[in-house]
């Protein structure tokens, strides 16, 4: 879901993170309110004026954002699931969980938490707004306070929505799952119905952009396809994870890697190694220990001129949590190692001896057959 990201602070507990994609939006947002939203509803106030509403509504906005997912994050912790963090992105936020809800009970507090806390926000700016518009609040200030209490209840009933993964797509799962048992099941209905939620927002931006209305064609169509995407990619998450439950990376990794030595050439790892195993990734080992690694993204730095001069041990890596785990180490934590490092190979290691390399294509062909005989 995310790209790169950028870490702002911790606060109880939690690291609240910035995705790229946010800073981009926020900037766009501001942008909309000073040139669209605030001039048509409040005239004769200066540009600066509005650009300076619009920054400090972003702003709002964003606050806002990180309080509707804290609540999530709290209630998550009440009912003991590890929360990574939160991560602000182009539609919002998100609270990352690293695993399921362990009962549907959890999982409908924790959806009902966001939207209840935005819910209370939006009350309270609406009754300063309110409380301001006879004059005992300047214009500008009050017309940020008015969109902040909109902003708020509409961030909590587009949520309360029934299309997972929106809150109120947890709170249909959560009832679903309570009136079944099922887990999987109530993923998959829920998710198709969050897919054809998607599908009729972008049906609807597609309207409105035909109509005339283009900015907001634009924000339907893209909100569309984020949340048919994110349904899809829900279930997905929850068949990998139930399928990798309880394995560990010794199922899967080779115990007979092909290592090279740090002395080897540039030109002896491309054709020797990287042309005839295929692999973007090999260990480096010398005298049995586990000195780093070379990838394919080192080598082609390095100008096709220089590789005969060039030896592995001038490029290579450095062992690290990034790209090394141990044999015992959860099949699941791999895979989500290899997926925010966009490795497709991971070294197992017992102190600094290397005993395997799992890769993604094994995994993923395990899955594969897992789901084939056990759906």
């Amino acid at each position: 879901m995310f790209g790169r990201r950028f870490k702002l602070f911790n606060m109880f507990g939690f690291q609240v993170s910035v995705d790229l994609s946010w800073i981009i939006i926020a900037i766009l947002v501001a942008w909309s309110l000073s040139v669209g939203l605030f001039p048509i509803q409040y005239e004769g106030l200066s540009t600066k004026t509005y650009w300076l509403m619009g920054i400090i509504g972003a702003i709002g906005l964003f606050l806002s954002i990180i309080v509707h997912e804290f609540s999530h994050s709290i209630v998550a912790r009440r009912f003991g699931m590890p929360m990574k963090g939160i991560t602000l992105f182009i539609f919002g936020g998100v609270a990352e969980m690293g695993e399921e809800p362990p009962s549907a009970k959890a999982e409908l507090f924790m959806a009902l938490a966001g939207p209840l806390s935005s819910i209370g926000i939006g009350l309270v700016f609406y009754a300063i707004y309110a409380a301001g518009k006879g004059g005992t609040i300047s214009t500008p200030i009050n017309g940020v306070v008015g969109y902040l209490s909109f902003i708020n209840l509409l961030l909590a009933g587009f949520n309360l929505l029934p299309a997972f993964p929106l809150d109120g797509g947890r709170v249909l799962r959560a009832i679903l799952w309570w009136v079944r048992d099922n887990l999987r099941w109530a993923t998959r209905v829920s998710s198709t119905i969050g897919s054809g939620f998607g599908i009729a927002i972008i049906v609807w931006g597609i309207l409105n952009f035909l109509r005339g209305n283009f900015l907001g064609g634009m924000w339907f169509f893209l909100i569309g396809m984020f949340l048919r995407g994110a349904a899809k990619m829900s279930y997905q998450q929850l068949v990998i994870r139930r399928a990798l439950e309880g394995e560990s990376v010794r199922r899967f990794m080779k115990s007979d890697p092909v290592t090279v030595s740090s002395s080897e050439t540039i030109r002896d790892l491309v054709e020797d190694y990287i042309y005839r195993y295929h692999f973007k990734m090999f260990p480096v080992v010398d005298d049995g220990h586990l000195t780093g690694c070379v990838t394919t993204r080192e080598v082609k730095d390095v100008p096709k001129e220089k590789w005969d001069q060039t030896r592995v041990k001038d490029l290579a890596g450095p062992c690290s949590p990034d790209n090394t785990v141990s044999a015992d180490t959860d099949a699941m934590k791999a895979l989500s190692r290899m997926n925010r490092n966009q490795a497709s190979r991971l070294m197992v290691t017992e102190g600094d001896r290397l005993v395997g390399v799992i890769a993604l294509k094994d995994m993923m062909q395990f899955l594969s057959l897992k789901i084939e005989l056990e759906d």
